[in-house]
């Protein structure tokens, strides 16, 4: 991949993704009711932006801080997305007679 990404690009690339997980972070501090699924949705991004950067400017710890971040975000977006069904759900049952 170091073959079609420049060093530039891939800090760029780097930045965009580390601004996503700040601003996540900052939208869990700031907001009275957070969407978990755009929070989650967010820190994904942030860090698949932050390891495609890593595969140029390649750092282990990181890079394994930055999977087991999109692990944690995957299974975050999975939990809100089942409740969000589940909810649709039980609010279409209670609506019928």
């Amino acid at each position: 991949m170091t073959d079609t990404i420049t060093p530039f690009a891939a800090d760029m690339i780097g930045f965009a993704g580390s601004f996503c997980i700040v601003a996540a972070y900052a939208y869990s501090n700031i907001s009275a009711a957070m969407n978990m699924i755009a929070f989650n949705l967010i820190n994904l991004l942030g860090a698949a932006l932050l390891t495609v950067s890593l595969t140029v400017n390649f750092n282990l710890p990181t890079m394994v801080l930055e999977i087991v971040w999109m692990a944690i975000a995957l299974f975050g977006l999975a939990r809100a997305l089942h409740q969000r069904q589940a909810g649709g759900q039980a609010d279409n049952q209670a609506a019928t007679p």
